[in-house]
Order: structure tokens, then C-alpha cells, then sequence
């Protein structure tokens, strides 16, 4: 999935009202992404939350990665996931093996192509400058 594949459409964004928010965890269940990266070994899951709209468009999401298949994803949007518990493992396009763990912060660049190893088993948070993945919903 990359930003040509997404479109503005009317979503429910979190960012409606000024205030405070609170999401509660499990409050989203995550879609498996076997079938959407067309890998049926492969034990993930994703979902987009998205927040706004505007211009400079925002995106909550939650990951998750059992040890099954490696995967390889394009990132053409800034994004900043943050592990919650597990370990995530990812080789960028160089082949540098990127090891994080809970509490541990990965930042993906545009233009940037990654594979996220097989052993990976970790939870994360992500947020990314981007409009929803309509397959991630």
C-alpha cells in the first residue's frame, strides 16, 4: 500500500472537536494482513484510527507481528511507531537490521523500503502522515 493508493473519503476522524480523547486499549480490532500483503504464512495485524483530514493529514494506527513470514512494505509517508511490548525487527533497504524493542521508537522516512522480519513478536503504536489505508480498516 503507498499514498497513491489512498483517497479522501468521509471517515469518522478523531480530531472533530477540540477536547481531549482518550482511546481505551482493544478499543479497535486489528485486521490480519495476510491476506492484504498476499503472504498466507504471515501472522500480522494492523489497523488505521484516522485522526484528521486536513492537509497535512494524520494517522493512529495499531501493529502487531507474530514470527511467521518476512514481509516487505514501502514507506512514501513519514511514520513514527513506537514498540509497546515484544520486539520488531526490520532490514531497510541497505540491509541494516534494525532490532526495537518495548519502549523503543523506529522512524520511517519517505521513500524508504523495508522488510520486517519474520521473527519479529511485538506490539506497537504508529502514527503517520497520511490519509487511512482503506485495506487497513
Amino acid at each position: 500500500m503507498n499514498e497513491k493508493t489512498l483517497t479522501k473519503t468521509n471517515y469518522n476522524y478523531l480530531s472533530q472537536e477540540p477536547g481531549v480523547q482518550v482511546i481505551k486499549a482493544g478499543t479497535y480490532e486489528k485486521k490480519e494482513l495476510n491476506g492484504v500483503v498476499g503472504i498466507p504464512a504471515l501472522k500480522s495485524q494492523i489497523i488505521d484510527v484516522p485522526i484528521s483530514s486536513k492537509e497535512n493529514a494524520l494517522q493512529l494506527g495499531y501493529f502487531s507481528m507474530q514470527p511467521s513470514e518476512d514481509f516487505e512494505f514501502t514507506y512514501t509517508f513519514l511514520e513514527v511507531k513506537v514498540v509497546l511490548k515484544g520486539k520488531i525487527i526490520v532490514r531497510d533497504d541497505r540491509g541494516v537490521r534494525h532490532v526495537a524493542e518495548a519502549g523503543d521508537v523506529l522512524i520511517f522516512t519517505p521513500d524508504t523500503t523495508v522488510i520486517f522480519d519474520k521473527e519479529s513478536d511485538g506490539e506497537a503504536i504508529y502514527t503517520g502522515h497520511r490519509l487511512p489505508e482503506p485495506s487497513f480498516m
